[in-house]
C-alpha cells in the first residue's frame, strides 16, 4: 500500500497544516472517559470508544495533542467501524484539566502507558490488544516496546511520524520554516505551565507549584533546546537537556522490540531530517521500516478532491494491524 501526495497538496509545509487546520472533526462517535490514578497520587484521563470485549487499540497523541487531535478521533472512528475498540490516552494535563503534580510528560516518559496497559491487561488478560502513537506518543511507544521486550503480549503496533533522535529533531525545527512549527508548539507549552501553575495554587498544591515556579521566567526561551533544559530536564530528573535526548530518544530501543510493529516516517517530514532513520542493522526483525517519500508530519493526506480529503494511515494501520492477525 504506497502513500501518494494529491495534486493539491504537495509539499511536506501543506501536508503538515492542512490536517491540524482544516480537517472536521469526527461526529457521532461516542466516547467514555475513565479516570485512572496513578501510583504517584496524580490522573491520566482515557477515553475509550466501542462496546463489549471486542479487541482493543491504545492510542498515544503528539506533542500539546490529546484524544480530541483529529488523526486520533479519525482512528477512533474507523476502528469502532472494524469492529474494535480503542482507548486514547490523554498525557498528563492534556485532557482539559492540569494534571495535579509539577511534572507533566515527555518524549522517554513511558510510565503512564506500562501503566494503562497493565490495567488493561489486568481487567481483561485474553483481549487482543494492539498500539498506535503519533510523534512523541511513538517515541514513548517505541522506547516502551524496547525497554519491554518479551514482557507486553500486544498483536501489533504502529508509530508514525516519530522523533527518533531527539537532537537532531530540536536542531532542525530551528531552520527555515519550521521555526513556525517550533514557536507554536513552545507558546502552547508555555500556556500549558501557566495554566498548571495557576491550578496548582488554586487547589492548594503549592510544593508542586513551587517547582514550576523556580524554573523562572521562561519568556527568553526559543528553542527546543532551551526549553527541553530548563523546563524538561528539570522537572522530570534528567542532568541536562542532553542527559534527556540520550535517554529518551527510541531509535537505540527499535533492536529490543519483540512486537510485530511498523515504523511509518515521511522522507519530506519538516520535524526532522533523513538522518533520525535507523539503518536495517538497527531494527529488530519484528519492525518494519516505511519510508514515503511525501506525507510531512503526521498528514499522509491523499484524494483527488480537495473538497473531500481521505487519509492514508486511516486505510494503512488497520491493514497492518489486521494483517498480525488481531480479531
Amino acid at each position: 500500500m504506497i502513500y501518494q501526495s494529491p495534486w493539491w497538496l504537495k509539499t511536506a509545509h501543506l501536508q503538515t497544516v492542512y490536517p491540524a487546520l482544516c480537517r472536521k472533526p469526527a461526529i457521532n462517535l461516542k466516547i467514555r472517559r475513565e479516570r485512572l490514578r496513578t501510583p504517584d497520587n496524580d490522573f491520566i484521563d482515557i477515553d475509550f470508544c466501542g462496546e463489549g470485549r471486542r479487541p482493543l487499540v491504545i492510542l498515544l497523541h503528539g506533542l500539546t495533542g490529546s484524544s480530541q487531535s483529529g488523526y486520533i478521533k479519525g482512528l477512533q472512528t474507523v476502528f469502532r467501524q472494524q469492529g474494535w475498540r480503542s482507548a486514547a490516552l490523554n498525557f498528563r494535563g492534556c485532557s482539559g484539566e492540569p494534571n495535579q503534580l509539577a511534572r507533566c510528560y515527555h518524549s522517554g516518559d513511558t510510565e503512564d502507558i506500562d501503566f494503562l496497559y497493565r490495567i488493561l491487561r489486568q481487567r481483561e488478560p485474553e483481549t487482543p490488544l494492539a498500539a498506535v502513537g503519533f510523534s512523541l506518543g511513538g517515541d514513548v511507544l517505541l522506547k516502551w516496546l524496547g525497554e519491554q521486550g518479551s514482557n507486553v503480549t500486544l498483536s501489533a503496533a504502529v508509530a508514525v511520524s516519530v522523533p527518533l533522535v531527539l537532537n537532531i529533531c530540536a536542531t532542525k525545527l530551528d531552520s527555515g520554516f519550521s521555526k513556525i512549527y517550533r514557536d507554536r508548539l513552545l507558546l502552547e507549552l508555555k500556556e500549558y505551565l501557566d495554566t498548571k501553575l495557576n491550578y496548582l495554587v488554586g487547589i492548594g498544591r503549592h510544593e508542586e507549584a513551587d517547582k514550576i515556579q523556580r524554573l523562572g521566567d521562561l519568556s527568553s526561551v526559543k528553542s527546543f533546546w532551551q526549553y527541553d533544559d530548563r523546563v524538561v530536564a528539570r522537572l522530570h530528573g534528567f542532568e541536562d537537556v542532553h542527559d534527556y535526548y540520550r535517554r529518551s530518544s527510541s531509535r537505540q530501543y527499535l533492536k529490543a522490540i519483540r512486537v510485530p510493529t511498523l515504523l511509518i516516517q515521511a522522507f519530506d517530514d519538516p520535524f526532522m531530517t533523513p538522518a533520525v532513520l535507523p539503518t536495517p542493522e538497527e531494527l529488530s526483525p519484528n519492525v518494519i521500516l516505511e519510508v514515503t517519500p511525501g506525507g510531512g508530519h503526521v498528514g499522509f493526506v491523499e484524494g483527488r478532491n480537495p473538497l473531500k480529503p481521505k487519509y492514508w494511515l486511516e486505510r494503512r494501520i488497520p491493514r497492518f494491524i489486521a494483517e498480525q492477525g488481531f480479531s
